[in-house]
């Protein structure tokens, strides 16, 4: 028998959130996790009883997501003034990492490494899964999730502060 919707908010959610961000930035992913929740309510009825809830919120998670970059890509952002240099590009690593920075050092991985980095590091969701959100295979998002744990390593390990548990 299916759980009620309340309790799959109340053991997920945090997890949920934590993927938004990781994939988003905390910016957008408040909006992102209610979006999120607001369609599997929806669905909640249509759900079988012996679904991976997790899985199952983690991809409906990572649709939000891809509809929250692509809104954006269409809109420009105002800014006050323009600044006089070009910002870092967003798949370059900062030099040096203060504290507190992870979240910014997992935004900045490419896009499929922290797509797997989140979504298996995060919400603990095995490679398989990961492979069937992202497409592509479990071995390639294996791969893409290692390959961002090493990148993060190289460039905020010197600080001691990464593990494979993000």
């Amino acid at each position: 028998m299916k759980h009620p919707f309340e309790q799959a908010v109340t053991e997920h959610g945090a997890v949920v959130l934590r993927v938004c961000r990781a994939v988003l930035g905390p910016a957008e992913a408040d909006d992102a996790w209610s979006e999120t929740f607001l369609s599997a309510l929806r669905a909640w009825p249509d759900l079988p009883d012996d679904a991976n809830v997790r899985a199952w919120l983690v991809t409906i998670a990572h649709r939000k997501a891809v509809d929250v970059v692509r809104a954006g890509a269409r809109h420009a952002v105002p800014v006050a003034e323009v600044p006089e240099a070009a910002a870092p590009r967003a798949d370059e690593p900062e030099e040096s990492l203060p504290d507190g920075e992870l979240w910014g050092a997992v935004a900045a991985l490419p896009e499929k490494q922290r797509l797997c980095v989140a979504y298996h590091h995060v919400a603990g969701l095995p490679h398989p899964e990961v492979a069937r959100i992202v497409g592509g295979t479990p071995a390639a998002a294996r791969r893409a999730a290692a390959d961002g744990i090493a990148r993060l390593r190289s460039t905020y390990a010197p600080h001691g502060r990464v593990s494979t548990h993000v």
